[in-house]
């Protein structure tokens, strides 16, 4: 279908010459950031940034409230894939952020933004879609929040299995929790988006969640310190590393840097810093 569009056809080409080229290389993973964690979030700025620090892709957040989520505006589409051939900085995934501050499990709007950011995740060429389950849509000891969520989801899953996008859940629950929401929703394209950081804040051991989900549960992740450098915080990124090849993960193929920038340091050397790690962690 994309085929047809003549604005799309550069970016899949450049897609496949890159799938290739990994290939040659044996990099296993492409290495991404968040829009939001490089200072440009939901904003088409983050691919000017993203180049100076040498990444593969971003992950763009579809917007909030004040914007209306103007990731769903063709327009806007448009513009963002422009930009990405300009670069040559991919968008490798998208994120709805917005649940952080509005509740995913009450408000009217949740089926009719996750719909439009499926089918903007069509227009731009992305296979995942994070839902972030965070602050204002928490699902922790509350069974209720839980049972909201696991209906709306059935009711957006069947739109993303037809169109090839797996919605990605990230939130603080452990690994029997998330199986027990992708198992009653009964859909192949639900599965957890997973942050290594979050589940440790959370109390869990992350290598020990990460194996119990197993390769096939896992959709995309997140590797993130609070306020510190990839390798200077309390993560056991060896032990992550060990985990992801012992399980044979591959996922969508992308790993997305989110924080991990000390107090008041600056953004383009700590993420230098913090790709050249993942690199020599993942990509041998």
């Amino acid at each position: 279908m994309l085929l047809k569009n003549s604005l799309f056809l550069p970016l899949l080409l450049r897609q496949d010459l890159t799938k290739e080229l990994t290939g040659i290389f044996g990099r296993k993973f492409k290495i991404g950031a968040c829009d939001w964690s490089i200072g440009k979030w939901s904003d088409i700025g983050a691919f000017k940034v993203a180049k100076e620090i040498g990444l593969d892709g971003i992950m763009v957040d579809m917007g909030g409230e004040e914007n209306d989520l103007h990731i769903r505006k063709k327009e806007i589409q448009k513009a963002y894939l422009a930009e990405s051939m300009q670069t040559g900085i991919a968008i490798s995934s998208l994120a709805l952020g917005v649940y952080n501050q509005i509740p995913f499990h009450s408000d009217s709007r949740t089926e009719e933004w996750v719909s439009n950011s499926i089918d903007a995740a069509v227009n731009l060429d992305v296979k995942v879609l994070l839902l972030a389950f965070f602050n204002a849509s928490d699902l922790r000891n509350d069974d209720q929040r839980k049972e909201s969520a696991v209906s709306i989801l059935k009711k957006v899953a069947p739109s993303a299995e037809a169109k090839g996008v797996t919605l990605g859940i990230e939130s603080y629950l452990n690994a029997k929790e998330h199986l027990d929401i992708i198992n009653k929703v009964g859909s192949k394209n639900v599965k957890v988006y997973f942050d290594f950081r979050n589940t440790a804040d959370a109390g869990f051991n992350p290598a020990e969640e990460f194996r119990k989900l197993g390769k096939d549960m896992v959709c995309e992740l997140h590797m993130k310190e609070n306020g510190f450098l990839l390798g200077k915080g309390t993560v056991d990124w060896k032990g992550v590393s060990d985990a992801v090849y012992e399980t044979g993960y591959t996922g969508n193929g992308w790993m997305q840097i989110e924080g991990a920038i000390p107090k008041d340091a600056d953004i383009i050397k700590s993420y230098r810093h913090n790709l050249g790690y993942l690199k020599q962690l993942f990509n041998k």
